[in-house]
């Protein structure tokens, strides 16, 4: 993930969590050890930010490098791996929220946002595919193509946890905000399946529930600054193809 001066490491957040801990030393609570539980307690942010879209760090149609793709005349289809062209869909992809086109190579013309709709229509070929599905994590497009070349945008919902696959202390894991949430459900967690701790673990989890309060509330208020059509991806947002 991208680092910047607000990145915490994990070696930091597991520092908290010992001391909460009532371990400081890390005599029982090694990094080893509550490593896995810092491991859970990513995927769990991850969760409640991907669902509550609160997180401009999950918001990639800005703040993450778009992914383009060319999409052949003839094609009715874009996977993740195609022979012909080889598009990528983003490793970090959890959900798309627009799909953007273009004539291919036109650099200077805006990206005209696609309808999505659950069931394709067919009509005639013209210069923009102007549908899109997604059906069993591929993207569809008109079966007859467009006249043309077409340069495609792809805005999404991200987990910008992906790529942490084992907690190496020195890795950075989250940012300034979240590294409260992080210290205490790692904490809760080892406290509840190593210490056998029922009431300190309630504890640390109410307080890293405050925490993840906090971060939402933080995260709404900066993006209320910002003027944007904020567009669902949930399944109801879909139009139906009446054609």
């Amino acid at each position: 993930m991208p680092v910047s001066t607000s990145s915490v490491t994990a070696g930091e957040i597991m520092d908290r969590s010992a001391i909460l801990l009532n371990d400081p030393a890390k005599t029982d609570y090694t990094y080893a050890v509550l490593g896995p539980f810092l491991r859970m307690a990513l995927d769990e942010l991850t969760l409640s930010l991907v669902d509550s879209q609160s997180s401009p760090t999950i918001q990639t149609s800005t703040s993450y490098p778009i992914l383009q793709m060319i999409l052949e005349t003839t094609q009715s289809a874009l996977y993740p791996e195609d022979s012909v062209n080889d598009p990528k869909y983003p490793a970090d992809l959890v959900e798309i929220q627009e799909i953007g086109e273009r004539v291919a190579g036109d650099i200077h013309a805006p990206f005209i946002p696609m309808t999505r709709v659950e069931f394709l229509p067919r009509f005639p070929r013209s210069d923009r595919l102007m549908y899109w599905a997604w059906e069993n994590q591929v993207i569809y497009f008109n079966p007859f193509g467009a006249n043309t070349r077409i340069e495609l945008q792809l805005r999404y919902i991200r987990d910008f946890n992906y790529s942490i696959s084992e907690i190496d202390p020195a890795a950075f894991v989250g940012s300034m905000n979240s590294r409260s949430f992080l210290a205490y459900k790692t904490a809760s967690y080892a406290s509840q399946f190593i210490g056998e701790n029922t009431e300190r673990a309630q504890i640390l989890d109410a307080k890293a529930e405050r925490a993840l309060e906090m971060i939402d509330s933080i995260n709404n208020k900066g993006r209320q600054q910002i003027m944007t059509r904020h567009r669902p991806f949930r399944a109801a947002y879909k139009m139906r193809g009446g054609f």
